[in-house]
């Protein structure tokens, strides 16, 4: 065995390989992990050049993943006042007021739709108190946006229009616009003329953030969007980027062979600790936003509709992808969306299973569950938004929904139990990306899943580790702690697996290693 260039000892591995479930050292080099053992081993493996890093008692784990998340497009998201400790009207009426000026404008993020306390959201709510700024306040589930009347003008924006996706520019019954941006395309028309920040400012927040992710024990991201090659490469080159990144770009609908062409030739793009693997797709918005696509229309009358107009051409697009050997990852938040997406992946085939997953299902039936495993469809969720309800129901997603399916939330436990594939994530900068939390909330869902038993602590774990790696088609070379797997471990003070998930919440990261490089020590 080549010397390695770091060994880990006095640890208790828990390593998820089969073949060797425990441990106390683990030898790695060149970024891969070379021996698994034990501390009497540690002489034997040891050269000259080797560093050896005492855990003394650690709780030693795979290298723990978010599995989805936007760690580059959030930089933008999560830009001027963090508006999510914000409750109700009063309060977001205090913090707008007080709220620092970014270039002339209020920028803001993080606006839970609840503290609207069940008005329309409509920047008559707010206008008073902007002064005549033009504001851009980002609602947390990030599909959808308040805006004042003076950043409407500054786009030019005077009324409705048509979109190629399900978006919506708001208005009252006179054709005034409400100031009420739906999904991306509406967004993006004032997002476009809002101040920016220059590139050095973007690349220091970028090395800040992911350093904070490795801090909490994240090794690697699945990362839901095209992120920013040239930014991201830039920072690659010069440092070693703490947090694995695995891009995924969207594909919208509109798209022609063309867009399609491109999204195929920018499969394996990357770097050092960075790759383009995967598209993303989006069959419907949120709950909240009325965007969801229900079998049957929300309490308001909304959810009936595809994000995509055409749900065929969304089939056509997956298929052509699929041919070319792209993995493909799907927003699904309702109940017809997830049904769509399983009957299309259900039409590609055997050659299909473990290619692809659906992104959030936080409403699903019975019926639809089985599926995911019987066409190898891996079921990408995030514990930690359960927290945007409420368990008495009084909050927006579950008033929409009603009693039957907001009873169906966040079915961690029954998807693991009929088998699926659960990969676990944050959704960053929707929810915190703190892994540790991502962890707690699986085991212990709150608001409207609360009264649904969640995972146990191994399986949490595995939504971490194993299962992220399977639902990226990295099963082979992540995942676990074996000889030939890639060497991102994260050491804990706590037992990921035993201990109570509010302690696990907040317990101490000892190291975090990626790509057997050290990026964190606590």
């Amino acid at each position: 065995m080549t010397a390695p260039d770091l060994i880990l000892t006095g640890a208790e591995v828990r390593t998820l390989d089969a073949g060797r479930p425990y441990a106390t050292a683990v030898a790695v080099h060149d970024g891969t992990i070379t021996a698994v053992g034990d501390e009497s081993d540690v002489r034997d493996w040891r050269g000259p050049g080797t560093e050896v890093v005492p855990l003394a008692g650690a709780h030693l784990v795979p290298g723990l993943v978010d599995a989805h998340s936007h760690p580059v497009w959030g930089l933008d998201m999560a830009t001027g006042a963090d508006l999510s400790g914000v409750s109700d009207l009063a309060g977001l009426r205090a913090a707008l007021a007080g709220a620092e000026r970014i270039d002339g404008w209020v920028i803001g993020f993080g606006l839970d739709h609840n503290a609207f306390e069940g008005r329309a959201v409509d920047r008559a709510l707010v206008e008073d108190v902007l002064g005549g700024a033009p504001a851009f306040l980002r609602l947390y589930d990030g599909h959808s946006a308040l805006t004042s009347g003076a950043a409407l003008a500054a786009a030019g924006v005077t009324g409705a229009r048509d979109f190629a996706q399900r978006a919506r520019i708001v208005c009252a019954p006179d054709g005034r616009p409400t100031g009420h941006l739906v999904e991306h395309a509406a967004m993006e028309l004032v997002a476009e003329v809002m101040p920016r920040p220059s590139y050095a400012a973007r690349r220091a927040r970028l090395v800040e953030l992911l350093g904070a992710m490795a801090a909490t024990g994240l090794t690697g991201a699945h990362v839901m969007d095209a992120g920013d090659a040239e930014l991201v490469g830039a920072v690659a080159r010069e440092t070693v980027l703490p947090v694995r990144l695995r891009f995924a770009p969207w594909c919208m609908p509109g798209v022609d062979e063309s867009g399609l062409a491109e999204l195929v030739a920018a499969q394996g793009r990357g770097g050092r600790h960075w790759v383009v693997d995967g598209v993303k797709f989006f069959m419907d918005g949120t709950v909240e936003g009325g965007t969801a696509w229900l079998e049957h229309a929300d309490c308001h009358g909304q959810g009936t509709q595809a994000f995509w107009p055409d749900p065929e051409a969304y089939a056509g697009a997956v298929r052509r992808l699929h041919a070319a050997g792209v993995r493909t990852a799907t927003h699904a938040i309702g109940d017809a969306a997830v049904r769509h997406v399983l009957d299309v992946v259900a039409g590609l085939g055997d050659g299909a299973r473990g290619r692809h997953r659906v992104e959030h299902i936080e409403t699903a039936p019975d019926a639809l569950l089985p599926r995911f495993a019987e066409l190898g469809v891996a079921a990408s969720m995030q514990p930690p938004h359960t927290a945007y309800t409420r368990a008495d129901g009084t909050d927006e997603w579950s008033r929409r929904l009603g009693t039957g399916r907001s009873g169906h939330a966040w079915r961690l436990r029954d998807l693991r139990d009929a088998g699926a594939t659960v990969a676990l994530g944050s959704d960053w900068p929707i929810a915190h990306y703190d892994v540790r939390s991502v962890l707690a909330t699986a085991r212990v869902p709150r608001g409207a899943a609360s009264a649904r038993a969640g995972l146990t602590g191994l399986e949490a774990l595995e939504g971490c580790t194993t299962h992220a790696a399977r639902a990226a088609g990295e099963g082979e070379v992540a995942g676990r702690i074996a000889v030939g797997h890639r060497a991102d471990l994260t050491a804990l003070a706590l037992d990921p697996v035993e201990a109570p998930a509010d302690e696990l919440a907040e317990a101490p990261v000892r190291l975090t290693v990626t790509g057997g490089h050290v990026v964190h020590r606590g």
